[in-house]
């Protein structure tokens, strides 16, 4: 029987007796004031269907990276529960969030604003912050990650890597269907000693834009699937 061992914000995780691990998705956003935001640091809203439209989106992107040979925990999934399998990956630390930006949007602007504008060009620009949400997620350095041992500097090229990488698989995706990625958050673990891609691919990891408008996670899904 599976056994639940974390309970986090859009997500809940149970460990299988085969050691392997299910991921149930909720119908919970980050947000603020009902307003869906992926850089909030807290549940915003709650909209229905959200979890089962958020796993057929992660299926699309997992099964397409697999098929690029980006390495993934991804094994099947159970659309009707909402639930992905996975293999098991060690995490860094308490957790690391890699982001890349394609154009600036959300907290690059609100730290940046004087220097930057809404939708400059960033050029795949790698951020990392800490799953630390007692002291807001705060961003470290690659020199801070390897000095308090989190990571080594090789683990952090490769991750910063692979997150230029996927974004880039995706952006290409969504472009195909007159999208535009403007950001978006991977996790990384280990499995053994290889990196892999951990965590889900939905809509509430990034934030894509359809000209001037920011789609909204569930109508995100529905152009990517029905376009594909």
């Amino acid at each position: 029987m599976a056994k639940l061992i974390y309970q986090g914000k859009t997500k809940d995780v149970f460990e299988n007796t085969d050691g392997t691990y299910t991921l149930m998705l909720k119908d919970d956003a980050t947000g603020k004031d009902g307003i869906f935001d992926p850089g909030e640091n807290a549940v915003g809203l709650r909209i229905e269907g959200l979890g089962r439209a958020s796993l057929k989106l992660s299926r699309y992107y997992f099964e397409k990276l697999t098929a690029a040979g980006v390495p993934n925990h991804y094994i099947n999934s159970d659309i009707g529960n909402a639930t992905m399998h996975v293999l098991p990956g060690t995490i860094f630390g308490g957790g690391l969030e890699f982001i890349c930006r394609c154009r600036a949007a959300g907290s690059f602007l609100k730290r940046y604003g004087a220097y930057a504008a809404c939708g400059m060009d960033l050029d795949y620009f790698v951020e990392v912050t800490l799953k630390d949400d007692e002291r807001q997620d705060p961003q470290i350095t690659k020199e801070a990650l390897v000095l308090l041992g989190i990571m080594t500097a090789a683990e952090y090229d490769l991750c910063a890597e692979l997150t230029r990488k996927i974004a880039g698989l995706i952006a290409a995706d969504l472009e195909e269907k007159g999208l535009e990625l403007y950001d978006i958050k991977f996790e990384f673990g280990k499995n053994g000693d290889e990196i892999i891609l951990i965590d889900e691919l939905s809509g509430g990891c990034m934030r894509v834009y359809q000209g001037d408008r920011l789609v909204p996670p569930m109508e995100l899904g529905r152009v990517v699937l029905v376009e594909s």
